[in-house]
């Protein structure tokens, strides 16, 4: 991952069965796993790639209960009683982690936590952030000096939230789940569960059993409940920086207007650097991803003169349409497949709150912001909401299909992909270090169109958001299976 050393994990056994089979390995995932663990199950873990290797391993890591302009969203979908109960529940996921973090000796920093206006439009969003989180019980003040070294238009602040290294936290977490006799098997892909019981869970080396599944994969691997279509797939970038002098500012920054900009310290090779997000979209959706890194990293050496950036990333996120996690059992999985996923970025503390929830519910317990949040009535917003993401699922779909079509056959560049039609269906073309790749361009969860991301050198679908290596290999999504080779 980074060069820290994991403990030795386990090895994959055909056959066997566990209480709990946890499917994913984020902090959703390994803390649900601790958690049932620590009420004496049998847990086994699975991950596709390695510990901590997506969107955890992946995230600025902040720790805060304010975020940007979440709140309001929410209360634009429901009652205050539901944005209460979801602040409580992020307060009690950043309180379990804050205790953890110290009982583990895991280096953490308190910061204030800010979300700035950049525009005077943005002014407005933060007037109705600030009204609905002091509703809430947020003690948010206004400010108009933030402590940032370009202009803004205002902000809100909130005093002792914290930030951290989320590989630390997975370390911490993989030794302890190891210490308690959890099985962790990495390199392991789940294609499918069967909810009998026991139920099984079928993956790419076999089968085994278990008596409850949880399903902690960013977004759900079965198409049950129809999560695909409650839930955006975003993409955003993120970047490290060395900054001269004192001008790394010493908060937890977001801006609450588009395009966002993230800004927090971080601590590499004994010095404080600068770590800049966003310029996110819908995966699959942007004309050039590469252009969008491109402009974040104008952005950042306009605002903070001198800035060198030393490295580069991106991760994947998944917002449900009304702004509130689905959390809790999986329809039609007879009470034995469990789901968590549309943590919209701020997966740190709702991450948490979903494995308190799920380890509640699989041992009878009961939480009551867990009630709130999970048992509410779909609010006509959010009805507007789904509608206009899935209408943007439809011409994103016809696009694609209209374009492979129409696409002439040309030989991709470097680092490019394309689209050719060929009369066994549409095919996807990369060169990636010099080496050629032709395969399906026709995404294997529901049929869409990949586009080529020349940031990240992946084959991305517009529709819910399923990723693929050059060659063909799934990387995250909906998708379970990898898009078949075709002749060059």
């Amino acid at each position: 991952m980074d060069g820290r050393t994991f403990p030795a994990l386990d090895r994959w056994e055909s056959g066997a069965h566990a209480d709990s089979v946890v499917v994913g390995a984020g902090l959703t995932g390994l803390v649900t796993a601790l958690l049932l663990a620590r009420a004496g199950m049998s847990v086994t873990v699975l991950e596709a790639h390695h510990v901590g290797a997506l969107t955890t391993g992946r995230s600025t890591a902040k720790l805060s209960l304010l975020q940007g302009g979440v709140l309001s969203s929410i209360r634009r979908h429901f009652s205050a009683r539901v944005a209460d109960a979801y602040v409580a529940a992020n307060r009690e996921g950043q309180a379990w982690m804050l205790r953890y973090l110290a009982e583990n000796d895991v280096p953490v920093q308190r910061r204030d936590a800010f979300t700035f206006a950049r525009t005077a439009e943005g002014v407005a969003d933060l007037d109705r952030e600030f009204e609905v989180a002091r509703a809430a019980g947020l003690d948010v003040e206004r400010t108009d000096e933030p402590g940032l070294p370009f202009r803004t238009h205002g902000a809100l602040r909130l005093a002792d939230q914290a930030q951290l290294d989320p590989i630390g936290v997975v370390l911490a977490l993989t030794a302890d789940l190891r210490a308690r006799g959890v099985r962790i098997v990495e390199r392991t892909r789940v294609r499918d569960v069967n909810d009998e019981a026991p139920a099984t869970v079928v993956t790419d080396r076999g089968e085994m059993t278990a008596d409850q599944i949880v399903l902690a994969t960013g977004t759900p691997i079965l198409d049950r409940g129809l999560y695909f279509a409650k839930l955006v797939p975003l993409r955003s970038y993120a970047a490290a920086y060395r900054v001269p002098g004192d001008a790394v500012p010493r908060g937890m920054y977001l801006s609450i207007d588009a395009p966002t900009r993230s800004l927090r310290t971080a601590e590499a090779d004994g010095r404080t650097c600068l770590l800049v997000g966003g310029n996110g979209h819908i995966v699959g959706r942007a004309e050039s991803a590469k252009a969008r890194l491109d402009e974040l990293d104008a952005w950042t050496r306009e605002s903070f003169p001198g800035a060198e950036r030393t490295h580069w990333w991106s991760a994947q996120d998944y917002r449900s349409v009304n702004r509130v996690p689905f959390v809790g059992s999986l329809p039609r999985g007879r009470g034995r497949i469990f789901v968590a996923t549309g943590y919209g970025k701020w997966g740190m503390t709702n991450a948490v709150a979903a494995a308190l929830t799920l380890s509640a519910e699989i041992l009878g317990g009961q939480l009551p912001w867990a009630d709130t949040l999970h048992h509410r009535v779909t609010h006509p917003a959010t009805v507007g909401a789904g509608a206009r993401f899935n209408a943007g699922v439809v011409r994103e779909d016809l696009k694609g299909w209209v374009h492979a079509e129409t696409a002439r056959p040309e030989e991709p560049a470097e680092g490019q992909g394309t689209i050719r039609r060929r009369s066994t269906g549409p095919v996807a073309v990369s060169r990636v270090d010099g080496a050629c790749r032709a395969v399906s361009a026709v995404c294997t969860h529901l049929g869409g169109i990949v586009t080529w991301n020349d940031a990240e050198r992946t084959w991305d679908c517009p529709l819910h958001g399923s990723r693929f290596r050059p060659d063909g290999a799934r990387i995250e999504g909906p998708a379970t299976e990898d898009l078949a080779a075709e002749p060059g």
